[in-house]
């Protein structure tokens, strides 16, 4: 199952926050498949670095929040995304994640910013936008816990 993880989630994992965990150990263990851009990867990477978002108590640190993002990337499928749909979303800096989607045939977006990711011009059966919650009860996606 090919899926595209926003940002929030990685950070949400990086926070402790327990879905997000458990997603990101479903691609680890190989029950999703992640597939990344050069620009998702660069968000991430430029995420994962910022302190002030991880001054929380609980959060990785950043030693620990490399080696995470490290092993994430270890079994995510890199897509070249060759054709852009622009304007798409009111969020310009969104749209790179629908056309990952569509470059790279996902099955999902997991997402905790729903509304944004919804409201395209563009409508696209080929994918779904969902929570990690969700993606994790699906009856139709495998997980093992």
């Amino acid at each position: 199952m090919n899926i595209i993880l926003d940002t929030n989630i990685l950070v949400g994992a990086c926070l402790g926050s327990r879905y997000d965990n458990l997603v990101i150990r479903g691609c680890l263990t190989g029950d999703f498949k992640p597939l990344v851009s050069h620009a998702l990867l660069f968000e991430y990477e430029d995420l994962i670095g910022r302190e002030s978002v991880f001054d929380h108590p609980v959060a990785l640190n950043f030693e620990e929040r490399e080696i995470l993002f490290n092993a994430l990337y270890s079994v995510c499928r890199l897509i070249d995304v060759s054709y852009l749909w622009r304007p798409n979303l009111k969020d310009e800096g969104d749209n790179f994640i629908v056309e990952l989607a569509v470059a790279g045939n996902a099955d999902y977006i997991v997402t905790k910013n729903l509304k944004d990711l919804r409201q395209s011009e563009l409508v696209f059966d080929s994918f779904k936008v969902i929570t990690p919650k969700q993606l994790l009860e699906n009856p139709d996606v495998r997980y093992h816990t």
